[in-house]
């Protein structure tokens, strides 16, 4: 392979590369090729070694590719872009007429009117100029207030170090548009005044190497060209940026090597009609501009040598995003450079516009306020001019005189007390002057005319709303919804502008964090100085405004609403972030002195937060606080007539009641947590601690235990509180009472009964006694008679027997003396 058959590069090839080359063909043996990183090569020949290295990717990234295609290339690829560029003009042709001739109605240029007769009324309706003035003005406090137009989001977790660095970068970012960028409050304000006259208006956000910062510019909506069948910027094929640029700055471009240094002559010093007509609606008599007119187009294209190419080096025939600069008067392409980021593996094209729309249409380009009432202040002007000239005609007539009258002196008109000397041919003056029949200024035709404009603010929803119409008593709801109902097209735009807003501050980050020190110029409020560059890493920037809420009066209202659901309902909310947010909404500054954080109150006693409630300042409980005993105080504070008298009387006593409850709800979560530990027996962890999964398991479980045994503690409290509280009632007393008179009586009555039955019983008793003595008696009587009879029995038988024992003893003596005897 030789070395003319190599294709043209984007850097210079290293000298000696033919002999090398030649060399390498004829593959001399003292040759060796080594190959130990793909990145570089070396090559031993001989006594010489040469090292190839990959240049640096990023150095050929942003070169201009201009400079290597050769000028047959760059007049085709020029004539195919400008022809492209002419028929996008063409596409849009209607709509740009429409907004041309529509600049006649703001009634920026003074002209004095030949029609119907010199000096007519030349006068235009406001309608236009005055729904433009107040749009800007509303949208402009509303997007761009005092503090700065930016607010923060946090991505991801959100933890003290991302909202430190959230609060850094709102910060930096609000100096930077308020007090680096000194253009970018009025290039704001122009781009407001074109998308509201045009319906559309761009911004161009791009890093400026001569001012060293990021700039966002206006561009006017006739200088950002776009093929019909675009849907936004991001789709395009084609954008082209129509920019003029005075042989001086273009050779100031030149020289530092982001233009190609050729001569471009002199400026072609014409202006195209289009042109011409703006700069005349305008009040400009240009007919001429010293200025160069450059074409910057962002356009895919397939560059013949710039190919891209798939994984294994084929072309894929896809065209890929690039930036072309073009010299409208002479077609030299200034510049073309690849419009990706360097470590973007799939080339998607780079954003530098943002499109700002009003109400959109069927195409790419939005309407304005030109083609939504321009035929009602056309209407609006036509009609004011015929009643001013009718008044005209009515209070100075025009008529017939005879030929002969003829006035002394001038014929200037006649001023008040003066007399002039006439010469009357023939009769009297009357006779010789007839004035024509005008007529006053029609009712009907100006009744017309305020219907017609009614109709137009109506539509262009810029009708003041009349507040009489409103009931000084309506509820905040009612008055909301009129807002709503008033101002449902304004929130809409204002939403487009809020979102449009967003992309312009993404990209505005994107260059502050890429170019961006890695310290700040000033010491931050929070945090230190060199966390710049991750600040802006974890941080998310979004504008101000509220796209649900078009006006500040809107915004009042909604808080409003807010604050007396929060005056009904005090525990749900937070009611300093409430108030913060309301304040910040009316613009007042250093909120963080009228209302201190939260988590800078210190602790204090119940006496001492008693006296911060009824002095307006914020309430905290603490974890390690006796709240029972802070829960007593509170609550015979809340309970004490004479103090609620009092402070009844303030105008702040809805708010000391809610921040009183608020306090007492806070103060008694933290004593049910302290009970719930008690009833577990081991402390729990932290409230805000993110726990792991078995842990806040385990927790749970033991938590539903512990909650059971308070409950049931609770309720037996609550019992005795009731059944306590019941017996301080004065009727229950009195019940009571009577009830331990009728127990008393029952009692007397039971004890009668228990004395008549005792007696009863005795009497029983006695009678029993009675008859048991005379049973006894009876019995003993009994006894004795037998005991007598007995006795008497028993005598006899005495008797009887001692007779026998006399008679056997006698017998026996007889017996033993007849045996004596013997």
């Amino acid at each position: 392979m030789a070395a003319n058959d190599i294709d043209k590069g984007i850097s210079q090839a290293p000298q000696g590369l033919d002999d090398m080359m030649e060399k390498i063909t004829n593959m001399e043996p003292d040759l060796e090729i080594e190959i130990e990183d793909p990145e570089e090569v070396s090559i031993k020949m001989g006594g010489l070694e040469i090292e190839l290295e990959k240049e640096d990717d990023d150095e050929d990234f942003n070169a201009n590719i201009a400079e290597y295609l050769d000028e047959s290339t760059l007049d085709e690829l020029s004539s195919d872009l400008i022809s492209a560029y002419e028929g996008d003009l063409s596409a849009r042709r209607d709509w740009l007429d429409t907004y041309v001739e529509g600049l006649d109605l703001l009634g920026l240029k003074l002209e004095d009117r030949s029609e119907p007769w010199e000096g007519a009324c030349n006068v235009y309706h406001p309608l236009m100029t005055e729904t433009l003035v107040k749009f800007q003005s509303e949208t402009m406090t509303e997007t761009f207030p005092a503090a700065g137009p930016v607010k923060t989001q946090i991505i991801g977790k959100l933890t003290k170090e991302k909202e430190e660095a959230a609060q850094r970068v709102k910060e930096d970012m609000n100096y930077q548009l308020t007090q680096k960028m000194v253009e970018y409050r009025p290039e704001h304000e122009r781009m407001l005044w074109g998308l509201g006259l045009a319906g559309n208006a761009f911004k161009k956000v791009y890093y400026d190497p001569n001012l060293e910062r990021q700039v966002s510019m206006y561009i006017p909506a006739e200088d950002l060209v776009v093929p019909y069948g675009a849907s936004s910027l991001e789709t395009a094929e084609r954008v082209t940026h129509v920019m003029r640029k005075t042989p001086n700055e273009l050779r100031k471009l030149q020289v530092a090597g982001f233009y190609r240094d050729v001569d471009l002559g002199e400026p072609s010093h014409s202006l195209e009609e289009v042109e011409e007509k703006i700069a005349e609606k305008m009040g400009f008599n240009a007919t001429t501009d010293n200025r160069f007119k450059i074409l910057e187009m962002h356009v895919d294209l397939d560059l013949k040598g710039f190919e891209d190419v798939d994984k294994d080096g084929e072309e894929t025939g896809i065209a890929i995003p690039y930036v072309v600069t073009i010299e409208r008067g002479t077609g030299t392409v200034l510049s073309i450079r690849r419009n990706w980021n360097p470590d973007d593996k799939k080339m998607l094209k780079r954003q530098h516009f943002v499109h700002y729309g009003y109400i959109p249409g069927f195409g790419f380009y939005h309407f304005g306020l030109i083609h939504l009432i321009g035929a009602f202040a056309k209407s609006g002007t036509m009609i004011l001019r015929q009643l001013v000239d009718a008044g005209t005609l009515s209070n100075l007539p025009g008529g017939f005189k005879a030929r002969g009258l003829r006035i002394k002196g001038d014929e200037t008109p006649i001023a008040p007390a003066e007399f002039r000397d006439v010469d009357v041919p023939s009769g009297t003056i009357r006779d010789n002057i007839m004035t024509l029949p005008y007529k006053e200024p029609s009712q009907v035709l100006n009744q017309l005319m305020n219907q017609i404009i009614e109709e137009g603010r109506r539509f262009a929803s810029a009708a003041d709303l009349k507040v009489s119409d409103m009931s000084a008593n309506a509820p905040v709801g009612t008055t909301l919804a009129i807002l709503e109902r008033t101002l449902k097209v304004m929130s809409a735009v204002q939403s487009r502008i809020h979102n449009a807003m967003k992309q312009e501050f993404k990209l505005l980050k994107g260059i502050i964090a890429d170019y961006t020190p890695d310290e700040y110029s000033y010491d931050p409020v929070e945090g230190e100085r060199r966390a710049k560059r991750t600040d802006y890493d974890t941080t998310e920037v979004i504008p101000v405004s509220d796209p649900n809420a078009a006006t500040m009066s809107q915004k009042v209202v909604q808080y409003q609403a807010v604050m007396q659901l929060a005056q009904a309902n005090p525990n749900i909310y937070d009611m300093v972030e409430l108030n913060k947010q309301m304040l910040e909404v009316l613009g007042v500054k250093n909120i963080d002195k009228l209302i201190p954080a939260g988590d800078e109150a210190k602790p204090t006693d119940p006496i001492s937060e008693n006296m911060n409630l009824l002095n307006g300042k914020p309430l905290k409980a603490f974890i390690y606080q006796d709240h029972e005993a802070h829960l007593q105080v509170h609550m015979a504070f809340k309970d004490d007539p004479m103090l609620a008298q009092i402070a009844g009387q303030s105008p702040r006593a809805a708010q000391i009641n809610a921040a009183l409850e608020a306090h007492i709800a806070e103060h008694l979560a933290y004593q049910y947590r302290k009970e719930m530990e008690e009833q577990l027996g081991v402390p729990l962890p932290a409230p805000d601690e993110r726990l792991p999964e078995e842990v806040e398991l385990e927790v749970s479980r033991l938590a539903a235990e512990a909650g059971a045994k308070l409950l049931r503690k609770n309720q037996a409290q609550i019992a005795q509180q009731q059944a306590q509280a019941e017996m301080q009632n004065p009727l229950t007393q009195i019940q009571m009472r009577e009830l331990a008179i009728k127990e008393r009586e029952t009692e007397i009555k039971a004890n009668k009964t228990a004395a008549d039955i005792e007696m009863e019983k005795q009497r029983l008793e006695i009678e029993k006694q009675r008859i048991d003595s005379q049973e006894r008696i009876a019995g003993a009587n009994l006894g004795a008679k037998a005991v007598s009879e007995k006795n008497k029995l028993a005598s006899e038988q005495l008797v009887q027997g001692t007779k026998l024992g006399i008679e056997a003893v006698q017998k026996n003596k007889e017996i033993q003396l007849k045996e004596r005897k013997e």
